[in-house]
């Protein structure tokens, strides 16, 4: 059996492996995907310059979600990150879902943030 614990490690490990081959910069940032049980966070990085350069979360107050651990708000937050970084000029990023398998809310996250204008 599969512990909690040990699922946690394997994608630690699974996203430190991702992340020796994948750095954001400035022209091309990361996008980062970091979920819990009950949240859901994005943030774009310059790793070069190791800034943050916009970031959105089921935690923000301009984000009014019922259920905050839930594909639709994985989606909205996927939007707001897209808004944040196009205002601040940013048309392409380097998509890195955090170990995480590519479905569920961080599928949902990335196709949000796609269509809202982003290109990865």
């Amino acid at each position: 059996m599969i512990t909690k614990q040990d699922k946690n490690a394997v994608r630690r490990k699974r996203h430190a492996r991702v992340r020796s081959r994948v750095s954001g910069t400035a022209t091309r940032p990361r996008l980062n995907v970091f979920r819990s049980n009950k949240h859901i966070y994005a943030q774009l990085i310059d790793d070069v310059n190791s800034v943050t350069i916009a970031s959105a979360s089921t935690l923000d107050k301009e984000l009014s979600v019922e259920g905050s651990g839930n594909v639709d708000a994985a989606t909205k937050v996927g939007e707001l990150v897209a808004k944040r970084g196009i205002e601040k000029g940013i048309k392409e990023v380097v998509f890195d879902r955090g170990g995480y398998l590519y479905h569920g809310r961080v599928k949902a996250l990335a196709e949000a943030a796609r269509e809202a204008g982003l290109q990865f």
